[in-house]
């Protein structure tokens, strides 16, 4: 690495020497201007204006413009007089915990190097302060034409340090933050937890420039005279205006990605389907069981009243024939044909009435055949005895 600035640790009475160098770099792919015309490159020219001729860098000074238009000449000899404490020396005025540095005034990093043998067992010691106390240093120092605030840190086995905006160099907030009427409900803030654990964290070491490959890329083919990547679609999601829907499908894209999705979507496709499909269908078939169950005990019920009747009617007969002779022929056979219609009227009844049920058809159909056959020896007995 290329020192950029050469000075001291200023540690109470212990000075280190140090030399100070870029902690970071970029890697931005820069372009020239060129003239669209004919591909000539652009460039610029630093030129005299009371002479208008071209003038080299080594020739060029710094001078300060005053609101007329004066210039004051400022020489590199004149800053590196100024009495301050800070022109070659970081001079370290507290120690404070790394949470007391807000990140919006960290700017660009730099390493220390010490400058010497001699400066190794002050380095070394500065640096083991710095572990043990688990704080870091707040120092002030000159760069480049002005007075810096630093904050020193220990990074593996090297003191760090960040150059830090002064507190009037950040901006308020005031505005910048949204209205006040806004509010959260917990739902919201549950999703938005979810979505968080979800995502989980991430190695840093893993993450890179994909906008600086991609023009890498763009480079290569133009170079070799190819045609240029082409661009992926974008896919069209539509917009999602409901904050808790663009939460839920933000947490279940962030499943997928990380093959945490699908430990529902089995499940989906054993569910028993719901009251009004096949699980109606059965309750509707069940049901008419039931019910019939019922009518056909009723219509037994019935078909025995009836039967009890025609015994009753048959024993009257009989006794009404023995009594009277001619008039037993014409009595019993009104009452054999009333008994075979009420017979017949009650088989017909408990048919429809059971159709619903076989049991019970089959229950009274039987009963009915029996009551006929009663009721039809006993009208013969009748007749038998009549004519005797």
């Amino acid at each position: 690495m290329r020192s950029i600035w050469n000075g001291a640790i200023s540690f109470g009475l212990v000075s280190i020497p140090i030399k100070l160098m870029n902690a970071t770099e970029s890697h931005s792919i820069s372009f020239r201007q060129i003239h669209l015309d004919d591909g000539g490159r652009i460039r610029y020219r630093k030129v005299c204006e009371l002479e208008d001729t071209e003038v080299e860098t080594s020739e060029i000074g710094k001078a300060y413009e005053e609101a007329d238009g004066t210039l004051i000449p400022i020489t590199d000899e004149d800053l590196a007089a100024l009495p301050l404490p800070t022109a070659r020396t970081i001079e370290i005025v507290a120690f404070v915990p790394a949470d007391r540095i807000d990140p919006l005034q960290m700017d660009t990093a730099y390493y220390l190097s010490a400058n010497g043998v001699t400066a190794t067992k002050p380095y070394v010691l500065l640096r083991e302060a710095l572990k043990r106390s688990q704080k870091v240093a707040v120092a002030k120092f000159a760069l480049r034409g002005r007075e810096r605030l630093g904050m020193l840190r220990v990074v593996d086995d090297v003191i760090a340090m960040h150059g830090l905006l002064w507190p009037d160099e950040i901006r308020a907030t005031d505005d910048v933050a949204p209205d006040d009427g806004v509010t959260v409900r917990d739902k919201e803030l549950d999703l938005a937890d979810a979505l968080m654990d979800t995502l989980g964290g991430v190695d840093l070491d893993t993450l890179h420039d994909d906008y600086r490959e991609a023009v890498e890329e763009l480079i290569t083919a133009k170079a070799e005279g190819h045609e240029a990547p082409a661009a992926p679609e974008e896919k069209d999601g539509g917009k999602v205006l409901d904050l808790m829907a663009a939460l839920e499908k933000s947490v279940s894209a962030a499943k997928q990605s990380r093959g945490a999705d699908g430990e529902g979507d089995g499940d989906a496709e054993v569910h028993p389907l719901p009251a009004g499909r096949s699980g109606s269908r059965r309750s509707a078939r069940t049901a008419p069981k039931e019910v019939g169950g019922k009518k056909s005990t009723s219509t037994a019920k019935k078909t025995t009243a009836k039967k009890t009747a025609a015994k009753a009617t048959a024993k009257t007969a009989t006794k009404t024939a023995t009594k009277r002779t001619p008039a037993r022929k014409a009595t019993s056979k009104s009452t054999s044909k009333s008994t075979t219609k009420t017979a017949a009227k009650t088989s017909a009844g408990s048919s429809a009435k059971s159709s619903g049920s076989s049991t019970g058809s089959r229950t009274a159909a039987k009963k009915t055949a029996a009551a006929k056959k009663t009721s039809a020896k006993k009208t013969t007995g009748a007749r038998k005895k009549a004519s005797a």
